[in-house]
C-alpha cells in the first residue's frame, strides 16, 4: 500500500473483526460469516487520506475445521499485518470474556513493540459496557466498548482513531486512476494468487494447493520500471476462483463470487487464468463472455507453464507434440477455437512457481490498454464499417436489409459507437458480431469490448452502405 499510516485489527476467530472493519471502511468489502475462518487474506481499505485499515484472519483457528497448512497461512499472514501495520487493535468478545487464547495473542502483541489497543465488541448498549473490564488483564489499557454490529460505541472509537492519528500528516495521495488497475480471475486452484504474489514479490496472498483459498477481493500496489524507461503504475486484484453458479455450495462463496465480480467491475484489463495442462474448460468460457460483456480488455495467462517444460526438458514430450513450440501454438489454436468470444486476445504462457514470463505482463497489459483508450478518426472508422459490409452484406428481412448511415464513437474502455442506422431491428445477433469482430479486427483492437448503440434515423447523413 501507499499510504502512509496503517492500523491492523486481529483477534482470535469470530470475534467480529471483519464486521467491525465493514463499519468502519463504511463498505462491505470484508466477508461477514458466522462460520470460523471466513477471513483468510488481508483485506486492506483506506478509510482516510493516507490512512489504511486492514482487516486478517482469526489466530487460533479449529485445526479440525480448517486444516493446518491454511491454518498456517494465515497465522503467517496476521503476523505480516502486524509488522506492516503503525497500530493494531485487538479484538475481543466481550460476551465470551477474556480467554486464554485472548492472553496469548496480547502477549505476542506486546513483544512487537507497536502500540496496541483493545477493542470490546459485542456490547450494544450501556448496561453492558462493564463486561469490558475483564480485559484490564490484558495490560494494554483501556478496552473500547463497541458494537460492530448495531454501532454503539463507534463514536468513540473514531474519537481513538482520531487522536491517535492526529499526528499523522497525509503526504497528497495518488489520483486511484493514475493506476491502471488489474483483475485477475480464473477457476479455483489455477495459480491466480501466487502470480500476484510474484508480481508483488511478497508473500500478500495466502498461497496453497487447497482450491477456495481466497474468500475475499485483495490488491496491492505496485510502479514497475518499464522497458522504455517508464514508470508504470499498476493496482493489482486478486480474486476468489469463480465457480459454475450451481456448484456454489454456501453463503461465503456466493459472496465470495458477488466480490470477485465487482471487483471485474472496477478493473481496466482483466486477466484470466487457465491452467496450462488442463486446458480451456466450461467454466473459461462464460468467464470470457462475462468480461467482455462488462467491456473490459481481456488478457489471456496460461499459468503453470514450467510443467509443460519440464516435460520436454525430461524428454518425455506430450503425446503428439514433437516440441514445446509445437504445444504452445496448438495449446493458442484450440484456446481461440473454444472460447469464441476471445476476441483475439493477447495470450500469455507463465510461470508463476519459477518466475517465467511473468515480467511480460505489465508490459502486455499497457500496450493492451493502449489499444482500448485510442481515439479513433470518423473517417477511417466510417471506410473501414463500409468495408466490412462490403465484404458480407446484411440478410435482408421482409426484402429490406439493416443499413448504416453514419458511425461515430463515443467511449473507450470499452469502445463504444453511436451508429445510425435504418431500423435496428433488422440487425441480427450473427451479423452485430460480425461487425463487431470486423471492427475490432480491422483496427487492431484485440482483447477489447466492442458495444454498438444504434439509434434509428431518416438518411440525412450520408449512406455509408
Amino acid at each position: 500500500m501507499n499510504a502512509c499510516f496503517t492500523m491492523a485489527l486481529v483477534g482470535r476467530p469470530n470475534v467480529g473483526k471483519s464486521r467491525l472493519f465493514n463499519r468502519l471502511t463504511k463498505k462491505r468489502i470484508s466477508i461477514v460469516h458466522d462460520q470460523p475462518g471466513v477471513t483468510r487474506d488481508i483485506i486492506a481499505e483506506e478509510i482516510d487520506d493516507g490512512i489504511v485499515l486492514m482487516d486478517t484472519g482469526g489466530i487460533g483457528f479449529p485445526e479440525s475445521n480448517i486444516g493446518d497448512q491454511i491454518v498456517f497461512f494465515v497465522e503467517d499472514q496476521v503476523q505480516l499485518a502486524i509488522k506492516a501495520a503503525d497500530v493494531v487493535f485487538l479484538v475481543v468478545d466481550a460476551l465470551e470474556g477474556c480467554l486464554p487464547l485472548d492472553r496469548e495473542i496480547a502477549g505476542k502483541l506486546r513483544n512487537s513493540g507497536k502500540k496496541i489497543f483493545v477493542i470490546a465488541n459485542k456490547i450494544d448498549r450501556n448496561d453492558n459496557i462493564h463486561l469490558a473490564d475483564g480485559f484490564y488483564d490484558l495490560g494494554l489499557g483501556d478496552p473500547i466498548p463497541i458494537s460492530a454490529e448495531h454501532g454503539f460505541g463507534e463514536k468513540g472509537l473514531a474519537r481513538v482513531i482520531k487522536n491517535i492519528t492526529a499526528d499523522f500528516v497525509s503526504q497528497p495521495e495518488e489520483n486511484f486512476n493514475t493506476r491502471t488497475k488489474i483483475c485477475f480471475v480464473g477457476s479455483p486452484n489455477v495459480g491466480k494468487s501466487s502470480i500476484v504474489n510474484a508480481l508483488l514479490n511478497e508473500k500478500r496472498m495466502i498461497v496453497s494447493d487447497i482450491p477456495g483459498t481466497t474468500r475475499d477481493s485483495v490488491y496491492g500496489d505496485v510502479d514497475i520500471n518499464l522497458s522504455d524507461g517508464s514508470l508504470g503504475k499498476f493496482r493489482l486484484l486478486d480474486t476468489a476462483g469463480l465457480r459454475d453458479s450451481r456448484k456454489i455450495g454456501s453463503p461465503v462463496e456466493y459472496f465470495s463470487s458477488v466480490r470477485t465480480k465487482k471487483s471485474m467491475e472496477e478493473s481496466d484489463v482483466v486477466f484470466l487464468v487457465i491452467d496450462a495442462l488442463r486446458g480451456v474448460t466450461k467454466n473459461d468460457k462464460k468467464l470470457v463472455k462475462h468480461i467482455l460483456d462488462l467491456g473490459k480488455i481481456l488478457i489471456i495467462l496460461v499459468n503453470k507453464w514450467d510443467l509443460a517444460q519440464d516435460n520436454f526438458a525430461k524428454d518425455n514430450g506430450l503425446d503428439g507434440y514433437v516440441n514445446l513450440s509445437e504445444f504452445s501454438q496448438k495449446f493458442k489454436d484450440v484456446a481461440q477455437a473454444e472460447l469464441h468470444a476471445l476476441a483475439g486476445s493477447t495470450m500469455i504462457f507463465i510461470s508463476a512457481k519459477t518466475g517465467y514470463n511473468t515480467d511480460s505482463i505489465f508490459e502486455e497489459c499497457l500496450k493492451s490498454y493502449g489499444k482500448a483508450t485510442k481515439k479513433l478518426s470518423p473517417g477511417f472508422l466510417n471506410r473501414t464499417i463500409s468495408k466490412l459490409i462490403d465484404a458480407r452484406q446484411p440478410q435482408a428481412i421482409d426484402g429490406k436489409r439493416f443499413k448504416i448511415y453514419y458511425c461515430v464513437q463515443t467511449g473507450s474502455l470499452p469502445y463504444r459507437f453511436k451508429v445510425f442506422c435504418n431500423q435496428s431491428s433488422r440487425l441480427s445477433d450473427n451479423y452485430r458480431k460480425y461487425l463487431e469482430n470486423g471492427l475490432r479486427n480491422e483496427l487492431k483492437l484485440d482483447g477489447c469490448a466492442v458495444i454498438f448503440e444504434l439509434v434509428e434515423k431518416e438518411p440525412r447523413y450520408a449512406n455509408i452502405t
